[in-house]
């Protein structure tokens, strides 16, 4: 893979519908992995009340352990609840769509910023339209990837400010309404929140949480999932990859991609159950093991720059009839990268 200045173009479909069909056809007892898990709002109503422990134990305390206590454990538990909230977006606690905005509203609170609904919004048509630059607001935008590409100060930059990028990308997708009373209400809830841990607690409290949001999707091992999951980093042909490692355990599975994407109907909890439920589909994809090394190359290998995904024109959805079938000689062969 060399060193690009421009994305790399694909003029198929983008290949989980594809295989989400061929999966059931020949693993029909799949299906029966589908559905809700409203025991998540306890994993939920945990991690939000050990953060807030954590922010009130860190309140005060020397500014120095207040970073270090951001980084060692309140961007694991703020991560979760990003999870947490991808849950939500794909209604996957409650029947009632209202119940599970009200779930990820709840989760968003120790975010500081109110992003839960925004989230949801631009999340699925991340789903729908994967790749498809108007929509997808996964990708980078253009500027933004000719900006950094592969500078290692660039990148670092690039993490350090993640969600100030994804929050300008949306500017990008006009077809995607920007604001409803649901995106007010996740506002005026999180406005209140952050107030009262200010007030009640202090400031150190409060930046002890933002440090905590910014580490947990930017300048820190966990940050390499935005990396792991579609940037083109162990093969060109292949645009989604999957993370089987230990912080699986503290991230509630979502290493677990190529899986999600196949069946974003099935909850965190029985993602690994899906992969040992079909090994000819996902033991022959390329995969990660590591977010610490695959933080480490992303930031020093030039090959790997922002121009490493895979964009496509085709809107449409891929009909369920444009399916391949997988090489069945290669079950059980794991192809994998050792070291990254």
């Amino acid at each position: 893979m060399g060193i690009t200045s421009s994305f790399v173009y694909s003029d198929s479909p983008e290949p989980h519908r594809s295989r989400t069909k061929e999966i059931l056809n020949r693993h029909p007892n799949v299906r029966n992995l589908i559905g809700k898990n409203p025991y998540t709002i306890f994993v939920i109503l945990g991690l939000v009340a050990g953060i807030t422990l954590l922010a009130w134990l860190v309140r005060n305390q020397s500014w120095w352990l207040v970073v270090l206590a951001a980084y060692f454990a309140g961007a694991f538990i703020n991560h979760a609840l990003f999870v947490m909230i991808h849950e939500c977006a794909h209604q996957l606690l409650f029947k009632k769509k209202s119940w599970n905005r009200i779930a990820a509203i709840i989760s968003n609170l120790p975010h500081v910023m109110p992003s839960a609904i925004s989230f949801e919004r631009y999340h699925i048509k991340h789903h729908s339209f994967q790749g498809v630059y108007e929509l997808d607001g996964d990708l980078p935008d253009k500027w933004e990837a000719r900006l950094i590409n592969n500078s290692t100060l660039g990148k670092c930059i690039w993490l350090l400010l993640y969600p100030v990028f994804q929050v300008i990308r949306t500017f990008r997708l006009k077809e995607i309404r920007p604001i409803d009373g649901w995106i007010v209400s996740n506002i005026i809830v999180q406005v209140l929140f952050d107030v009262a841990i200010w007030i009640f607690f202090g400031p150190k409290a409060f930046f002890f949480l933002l440090f905590s949001f910014f580490f947990s999707v930017g300048l820190h091992p966990l940050g390499a999932r935005w990396i792991q999951e579609h940037y083109l980093s162990l093969d060109e042909n292949q645009e989604t990859y999957s993370y089987y490692g230990p912080m699986n355990t503290v991230a509630f599975n979502v290493g677990y991609h190529n899986e999600h994407h196949d069946f974003p109907s099935i909850p965190w909890n029985k993602l690994p159950e899906l992969k040992r439920s079909a090994p000819a589909f996902y033991d022959t994809l390329l995969y990660h093991r590591s977010w610490t090394k695959l933080f480490f190359r992303f930031l020093f290998d030039k090959e790997i720059s922002l121009y490493s995904r895979v964009l496509r024109k085709n809107r449409n959805k891929v009909p369920l009839s444009d399916v391949s079938t997988p090489d069945t000689d290669l079950i059980g062969k794991n192809k994998i990268i050792e070291g990254l």
